[in-house]
């Protein structure tokens, strides 16, 4: 049967892949480089064949560019790289914007681009960006991250003015490329002009949105011959300086450390961070959680961040896993409260990481492989026996390996098959885990319709005991036209597990998901864009094998000619839900009352010195005085191209809101009814001296008290609820305050001097009774948190080095 579907799937793919017109540029080679300061007056600049007739992309799709802002490109090569040179034409180059913001960040700025696909595959393609203020930007796109701008590369760029226009010179050494030997190169090209006065992207080879995606529509560079791919290895060897207080005590550290990145062949990369330093990360936006399952926080950590778009097949791999919180860490809190004369005096909250290595790429026949591993110390939590006065440690965190093993062979220019693989190992009697996944991404020859899932086995080890678990998903999708759907299956047997190097929320589940959608690709007389869509979900439990709930969903989204933007959903469920999770006890559930719920948002036009986002939401449960009620408020200001400011205020309430409250020793399950707010201010304001120079300050204050009312209730083993004499204070008050203040300077490319000060204060009590004022005024009550950190990051290009030697 097996062997049936998998001849089948290859089938579905081997149709001849669909032919798309392309537009051919012949780079010229060059003797003398040409000085890249954005001038483009150099005689080099007339030898080069020009790229012209752009077309539109967004919103339209083909529509001819303006008579009077042209774009003209022309490209130059010698044996250290390529060279870009782009004329962007424009009648009114005062009205030009050029905001200043940090690196791979668009801003209210026009864009010129160019993307690079070395193996002319039509799916694997990096992107350089430059904008109209002389910010870079790059990206790595594949498809399953279209663009990934954690991807970063040292290249040249600048940009210059005149009455005539705006320019851009740009030169991308062979390092920043991946290609093989050959004796001629026939690259995968496109180039793009994003004019945001007007709010339109151009491209030179048309690109039809209605089907397909964008690396299939490269045009061809030509002409490039007689180069050798370099030695791709560079280092970047750091220094950091921290100094910590809290609550009066003062720690002083530094570290040094190095990252390398080393072309192990033309388009297999290394990348390695030894000794790493993530002091100087973002703060998470942690909140209270009265939920069953772990929050989830964005990964900031570069090294993990960067390439990591085959590491991403099959969902597998969740990097904040690797230093995160201990696997000990709650079982030493759990023996501090069941004895006590115990108290902790240290639990750490993470885990060190000692070094990590990856290496990426893809052969030009399309087989992409990816290893990452990481290896993390021991952790110890330190307890102390209030009696004896005798203090001890705990292992909470073995020495631990994680390692992800992905290989991946894409074909016919749009499908790819592949199989992935995540393994941790700690040392002695620790938790040990394995998962793998066959992964696969189908499209037709005319890429009008897509058939993509995985199927992935779990095998945990602890306590010298094997447990297997399995979890498919799979996706049938039309994905051509205005009217598009898709039909989805998701499986997960009770024993699944993927959450020692991956994140999975719940397994033992059995859904069905369908969706309909109607968009627009060329603008109408009063949208840009246009989309709306049904949704609808069939949830099962695996074992037993039971009703669950189901869900209904209408949205819609829209941008009209003024760019204003809003959407909106309107979603239910029919009948009551089996909630297998809020009671906390294996087998048990909680049948919940169904809920209709709608959320809307508006956003004005980004272009506009003033701009900004509104959005709320109402929910309302039926058959009980149960309901929820959520606002977001969101202005940003741009004072000028230096300066800007923004600020956003969150309000969420939850009127009655029944959830967990605790398991008592006989086992009976409490749930209470509660009120719930959630306050969130939040600003972030930033001034830019230059292109390479910035000072950034982020702040956020966040409060969520939780008042019960007196009753209380009993959860039966039908799943319904009951009153209850359990009597308890267990009103809740948490306060989260994080200040950061940064400056960047990026002092040559690659190489940065980044000066951080950071205050934060964390607060759990009960004293949610208070006002907000009275609040605030018992949080600076408590220890204060500060630090000041300075961080010396140098980039070293083995090229350039060696031919700095050969000089001297």
């Amino acid at each position: 049967m097996k062997n049936v579907i998998i001849i089948n799937l290859l089938f579905f793919t081997t149709l001849i892949y669909s032919q798309i017109s392309k537009k051919e540029l012949i780079a010229v080679r060059i003797n003398e480089a040409p000085k890249i300061d954005g001038i483009l007056d150099e005689p080099v600049w007339k030898k080069g064949n020009v790229g012209s007739d752009f077309v539109m992309y967004d919103p339209g799709n083909g529509d001819k560019e303006p008579e009077d802002q042209k774009t003209h490109v022309k490209v130059l090569f010698d044996d250290k790289g390529i060279y870009i040179g782009a004329y962007m034409y424009d009648n009114s180059p005062d009205k030009i914007l050029k905001q200043l913001t940090d690196r791979d960040n668009f801003g209210n700025s026009d864009v010129f681009g160019i993307t690079i696909n070395s193996n002319n595959d039509g799916q694997n393609e990096f992107s350089f960006m430059v904008t109209s203020a002389g910010v870079q930007l790059d990206a790595q796109a594949s498809p399953s991250n279209e663009d990934n701008y954690n991807w970063n590369e040292v290249w040249f760029s600048k940009v210059s003015f005149d009455d005539k226009g705006w320019y851009a010179e740009i030169m991308l050494p062979y390092s920043a490329l991946r290609f093989s030997k050959e004796s001629v190169y026939t690259w995968g090209v496109n180039f793009y002009r994003y004019i945001a006065s007007r709010s339109e992207l151009y491209s030179w080879n048309y690109i039809d949105k209605t089907v397909g995606k964008t690396p299939q529509y490269s045009g061809l560079l030509t002409g490039i011959k007689d180069i050798k791919p370099p030695v791709r290895l560079s280092f970047s060897p750091f220094a950091s300086f921290i100094l910590d207080n809290y609550d009066g005590a003062t720690n002083f550290d530094y570290a040094f450390g190095l990252d390398l990145k080393y072309g192990i062949t033309d388009n297999f990369t290394l990348l390695a961070t030894l000794i790493p330093d993530f002091s100087q990360v973002g703060f998470d936006n942690v909140t209270l959680n009265l939920g069953p399952f772990e929050q989830v926080f964005v990964e900031q950590r570069q090294f993990f961040v960067e390439g990591a778009d085959l590491l991403e097949k099959g969902n597998l791999f969740f990097s904040r896993r690797i230093g995160n919180r201990p696997v000990g860490h709650a079982e030493v809190e759990e023996l501090v409260e069941e004895n006590e004369a115990l108290e902790i005096v240290d639990n750490p909250t993470q885990v060190d990481v000692i070094n990590a290595v990856k290496v990426t790429g893809r052969t030009k026949k399309g087989l992409g492989i990816a290893v990452l591993n990481a290896i993390t110390k021991t952790t110890e939590a330190t307890v102390r026996d209030s009696i004896s006065d005798e203090k001890y440690n705990i292992v909470t965190e073995p020495l631990a390996n994680y390692n992800i093993f992905v290989i991946d062979q894409e074909f016919n220019k749009n499908s790819s098959i592949g199989l992935t693989n995540t393994n941790v190992l700690r040392e002695g009697s620790f938790r040990d885990a394995n998962v793998t996944a066959l992964v696969f991404n189908l499209a037709n020859k005319s890429n009008s319709y897509r058939l993509s899932g995985d199927g992935s086995t779990s095998t945990i080890n602890e306590d010298d005991e094997n447990t297997t678990g399995f979890a498919s998903n799979l996706r049938f999708s039309k994905t051509e036209g205005n009217v598009r759907y898709s039909l989805s299956h998701r499986f997960a047997d009770d024993k699944y597990d993927k959450n020692d190097l991956g994140f999975q929320r719940i397994n033992n589940y059995n859904n069905i998901y369908g969706n309909v959608n109607y968009r627009i690709f060329k603008p109408t007389k009063y949208f840009n864009n246009l989309q709306i869509g049904v949704f609808a979900g069939y949830f099962r439990r695996f074992d037993p094998s039971v009703f669950t709930g189901n869900y209904f969903n209408f949205y819609g989204s829209a941008t009209t000619k003024e760019q204003l933007s809003f959407g909106f959903e309107i979603g239910t469920n029919i009948g009551k839900r089996r909630d297998y999770f809020e009671p906390r006890t294996e087998g048990r559930f909680w049948l919940k009352n169904p809920e209709t719920e709608i959320e809307a948002y508006i956003s004005t036009d980004s272009r506009k010195k003033f701009a900004g986002v509104l959005s709320a939401r109402k929910g309302k449960f039926h058959g009980i005085d149960e309901s929820d009620f959520s606002i977001m408020i969101s202005p940003q200001y741009r004072v000028n191209d230096k300066l800007q400011f923004s600020y956003t205020y969150g309000l969420e309430k939850d009127f009655n809101e029944f959830g967990y409250v605790i398991t008592l020793d006989d086992e009976t399950i409490i749930f209470g009814q509660r009120y719930v707010q959630e306050i969130e201010n939040a600003m972030a304001s930033k001034f830019s001296f230059n292109d390479t120079s910035s000072i950034i300050l982020t702040f956020r204050y966040y409060w969520s008290p939780v008042i019960y009312k007196d009753q209380y209730f009993e959860l039966e083993e039908d799943g319904n609820l009951i009153d209850s004499s359990y009597t308890g204070d267990n009103d809740l008050n948490f306060n989260s305050w994080n200040l950061d203040l940064r400056y960047i300077w990026q002092f040559a490319r690659g190489s940065e001097l980044v000066a951080l000060y950071r205050n934060s204060i964390i607060n759990f009590d009960n004293e949610s009774d208070q006002s907000f004022q009275d609040n605030i005024g018992n949080l600076f009550d408590q220890p204060l948190g500060q630090s000041f950190s300075i961080k010396l990051v140098y980039y070293l290009d083995y090229n350039r080095t060696r031919s700095w030697f050969k000089k001297s």
